[in-house]
This record gives C-alpha cells, structure tokens and sequence, in this order.
C-alpha cells in the first residue's frame, strides 16, 4: 500500500513537472512571434505536446492578442498552419473567442469585444472560421446600434471586407447597406459618423490597407485548410475551461508517445531518422567487409546503432538574447505594482548559467535612471538577497563593479545607487565585509567616490543611527573587522588624518574615536624627517592642531566643492551632535 502510494505521488510529481514546462515551451514561443520568425516559431510549438496543452496555448494566445492587436494577423497565420495538422485546437480557439465576445457584449465591455472581433476577422480571413460567422457578428452590432457596437463593428468590417467581397459580394453589400441606414437614421455621435464615412472610403479603394492576408503571412494552401463552423447562437459551445488547469493523466506515458509518433509525422522526424540510420549502417558494413569475411559476418548479425548526429554550437557575436533579457528584466520591473510582485516576476525568468548577474545589473541601472531614489528598488535587492545567497553574491560582485566605476556615473545616478547599497546593508541583505573594495585615501579615492561614501554612510547613520552604525564598523567580528581596515587606515598617519577630516566634515565624528586615539600614541616622528607635512604639528602628533595656514588639511579644500554638489553634505561644518565639536586635524 505504501509502494503504491510512494508510486502514485512521484507520478503525480513528475506529471505537474511536465506540465510547468509545457506551459514554459508554449507562452515562450507565442510571446516572440512575428512575421520573420514565425516558421521557427511554429516548428518550435510543435515539439510541446500541443494536444494536451491546447488549453493553454489557446489562452495564450487570446492573452497576447489582447495586449497587442497589432499582432493579430501573425497570430491568426500561426493558428492557421496548426490548424491543418491539429484541427481540435483552431476549433477550440474560435469557441472560446465565440463565447468571450458573447460575454463582453453583454458586459459592454468596448476593449474586450473589439480584440475578439479582431482576432475572429483574421481568422475568417485565413479560413479558419467561416463567412456566415463574420455575418452573424455585423448582424448583433447593428441590430441596436449605439456609438460602442458601431465603432466595433466598423473596426471588424475594415479587417473582413476583402475577404467578404471575394468570397460573399451579397453579404458584404448588405452590410454596408446597414451602415448606410444607421448613417442617415441613426442618432449617433459625429465621431461615429465619420467612422462610417471614412470606412465606405476604404471599400471605394478596395480595402488596400487591409488586405485579406498580409504579405508574408500566407502559409496554408487552399486544399488543406480547414473551416470551423462555428455559429453565434449555438448555445452548446464549451470553452473547456478544465483545460487550463492540471489535471493527473493515468495513461500519461501512452498519451505523450502517441503525441511522438503525431510530432514526427507532422515535423518529418522518422524519415530523416531512418535515412540517417541506412546510411550509417552501409558505411558500418563496408568498413566489416573490407576487414575480414568471417569477422564481417558476424559482425553483420549484430544490430548496427545509427550514429548521432553532431549538433554544432551557435554563439551570439550580436548580443541579442542578452538585449532580450535586459529588456524582460526591465518590463518585469516596471510592470509591477509592488516589490513583491516584482520579485516574483523576475525569479520567473528564464535564465541560462552565468546571466544571473545582468539581473542584479539591471536592477541596479533602473534604480540609478529614476529622477530621485525609490525605495521600491531597495525592497526589491533585499527580497532577491534574503530568498537566496546566489543573488547576495551577485549585488556584492555589483558592489564591487559599481565602486571601481563610481567616477563614470553622474551625481544623481550615483547617489541613487548609494541609497540602494545603504539600504541593503542596513537590512544585513549584504554582509558587511564587501566594504573591503572602498580604501580611503587621499590617492586612491576620487571626488565621486567620496560623495558616494559619504551618502552611503549618512544614509546607513539615518536608517541604523550613529551608535548602530559605529558598532557594526567596530565590529568584533575578524572578518569585517579586516575588511574595514580601508576605511579606517592605520598605518600611515597622513592617511588617518585624511580620515578623520573625512568623517568630521560629513558629519560622522564619532566614528573616528579609535582612530584618534591610535593618532595620539603614535611615535613622533625623527625632527625635520617630515618638515613639511608634520611639522605643523610641534612634534605632538595630538588631535588638536595649531591654526596656522600649514595647519589646513588637504581635504578641507576637498569639503567646500563637495558641499556645494552635494546638497546634503553639512556644508563643511566640523560641530557633531552626539559627539561634540570635533577640530580637524591637520596634515
């Protein structure tokens, strides 16, 4: 009993797996249809099991279509072509496209009906639905005409004019006679009236800016189409809804080899197959005869394995799948209502190894382009960092990037990023230790890198407060404690005095005790070794500094350009107010 039930769940399991990536390998390749593609894209459907996921492929197709109805006459020829080999899907689609228009009609739901109608116009035009359909639609718009049913039925009309002038004159000529009648008759709005008027217009010149089937689209010969005859008043049509959900196949294993053996049928797989074996075979006898008789005959009993053929790596010079990616990483983020449903959305995209870190980039670059920093962005980082340690290490590697280009972003882009940084590292999304990149030297540091310090540093002090943050930099941990020794130098006194003047002048003193006090037992140095930098000190090496013109640090001209970019420096004040005033000290 156990066995059976162990048996039953890993079915149950391996079958919900087939159906994920089912969905995966049919909204993947409907999403990237257009008129170039389209054969790729059609050969690429046909290899998921299109029978058991009808359902889904039709519904993804109505959802695209809805979203860009400039796209109708692509998705109406990829219906066509599969139409011929898997007639269940295009009835199917044109039943759930039936009953979808039915119910936004009495909705009177204007986008609904018009995408409907829209797709139902493309699809009687490349005789997947048929004519007396079409019919039976321009009949319900104009049997009580208002300005909404008018304007769809006027958008339908322009897409299935060609097509009922060829294939039904009467039909498209009492159509407009209809139109005629509501013109004169009819009390409807200008804007409507001059609707009609421009699409009699368009059939004076023969519907040439709506053809019957756009260049490029025509895939389907006129012996293997197929006409569903679906009517508008049929009240048994099913949309099948169940379809859509999964659903746990007993006869899973036969139902996907009997889908094999259609798939081969229909994309020519068998035939190439056994070429390819025939081939390979004779070359195998061959090479036996030419050896030896006995050994070839023997070798000849024994079932010969077809050689594989050798599949040739394509790489893209052109960058266009990752310019693909950046542009779905983008349009999920911008898409989204909130953090989570951003981050939701992104760990949903497909990603081959080694592209995870264009997705911590491009969150990082639509955080820097906003006008002022979102906190929507932070949350996100953090969302991605806490779900799982593969994306902390990729922000941390984007960390590192960012601070080494710092001097390349404008001020607005780089204080956005430092807000974002600050943010997860007030979090703990980030571990501290990844401060190891900033070394804070007169040499090795830049006026772009010390705005960008100084706004992840006040902005950590506002978010965490002073005592908070000085404990995390003091840290008694060995690790962090190595990483900061950048930050808090002390090895060399002029560099500690620069940090000092540093961290005083952007309002952070406090954090600069251990520093101050390493200064004041510092050896003096040899008199007259170092006259010019230290001398100004009188041999005391103390924090406190005489007011003369040597006394002046470095920095301090640093301070009064930086305040005046930054508009929330503190304009080189020296006072603090938790610590007190604080002097600078003097290189």
């Amino acid at each position: 009993m156990a066995e059976a039930t162990d048996r039953s769940d890993a079915d149950d399991t391996r079958q919900r797996e087939s159906w994920d990536q089912l969905k995966k390998r049919i909204n993947g390749p409907v999403n990237k249809a257009n008129t170039d593609n389209l054969q790729d894209i059609i050969v690429e459907l046909f290899g998921a099991n299109l029978v058991r996921g009808r359902g889904l492929f039709c519904r993804s197709l109505m959802r695209a279509q809805a979203q860009s109805t400039s796209f109708t006459a692509v998705y109406a020829a990829l219906v066509a072509v599969i139409n011929t080999k898997l007639p269940i899907i295009g009835e199917l689609l044109v039943t759930r496209l039936v009953l979808q228009f039915r119910r936004a009609f009495r909705r009177d739901d204007k986008n609904q009906c018009l995408s409907s109608v829209m797709f139902l116009a493309h699809l009687s035009n490349q005789r997947v639905a048929h004519e007396v359909l079409a019919f039976q639609i321009v009949s319900l718009l104009l049997e009580t005409p208002t300005d909404d049913s008018v304007e769809v039925a006027v958008a339908f009309a322009r897409e299935v004019g060609a097509f009922l002038g060829t294939i039904a004159p009467r039909v498209l000529s009492y159509v407009f006679d209809a139109f005629r009648s509501i013109l004169h008759d009819a009390e409807i709005d200008k804007r409507t009236q001059y609707m009609i008027e421009v699409l009699f217009q368009h059939r004076r010149d023969g519907f040439k800016d709506n053809p019957i089937i756009p260049e490029g689209l025509d895939l389907v010969e006129e012996d293997e189409q197929i006409v569903h005859e679906v009517a508008m008043d049929d009240d048994d049509l099913d949309a099948q809804d169940e379809l859509n959900v999964f659903k746990l196949d007993p006869e899973f294993e036969e139902n996907e080899e009997k889908y094999a053996a259609i798939r081969r049928g229909i994309l020519g797989e068998g035939e190439s197959d056994d070429d390819s074996g025939s081939e390979s075979g004779t070359e195998t006898s061959t090479e036996g005869d030419s050896e030896s008789g006995e050994e070839s005959g023997s070798d000849e009993a024994e079932p010969v394995e077809p050689a594989q053929p050798v599949k040739q790596q394509i790489h893209d010079l052109t960058e266009t799948e990752m310019i693909n990616l950046r542009r779905t990483i983008y349009l999920a983020i911008m898409s989204s209502l909130s953090f989570e449903e951003a981050a939701h959305k992104l760990l949903k995209i497909e990603m081959r190894p080694g592209e995870e870190q264009e997705l911590c980039t491009m969150v990082i670059e639509c955080c820097s382009q906003e006008r002022t920093y979102k906190n929507f962005y932070g949350l996100i980082g953090e969302r991605l960092c806490k779900l799982n340690r593969m994306w902390a290490g990729g922000f941390a590697q984007a960390f590192a990037s960012c601070y080494e280009n710092i001097h390349r972003y404008e001020t607005s882009h780089l204080r956005n990023i430092a807000h974002f940084f600050a943010h997860l590292l007030a979090a703990n999304a980030l571990r501290w230790s990844e401060l190891r990149v900033v070394v804070l030297t007169e040499e090795t540091t830049t006026s772009s890198s010390r705005i960008f310090l100084k706004i992840l540093l006040q902005d950590l002090a506002e978010n965490l407060g002073l005592q908070a943050l000085n404990q995390k930099l003091k840290s008694d941990d060995a690790q962090i404690s190595e990483a900061l020794r950048g930050m808090f130098p002390r090895d060399d006194a002029k560099s500690i005095r620069f940090a000092i003047n540093y961290y005083t002048s952007i309002g952070l003193g406090a954090i600069t005790e251990e520093m101050r006090e390493w200064l004041k037992a510092a050896p003096t140095p040899a008199a007259g070794s170092d006259s010019d930098s230290d001398g100004s000190d009188s041999g005391s090496g103390s924090v406190g500094s005489s007011s003369g013109s040597d006394s002046r640090s470095s920095y301090s001209s640093y301070s009064s350009s930086d305040s005046r970019s930054d508009s929330r420096s503190d304009s080189g004040s020296d006072s603090e107010p938790d610590s007190g005033a604080r002097p600078r000290v003097s290189l």
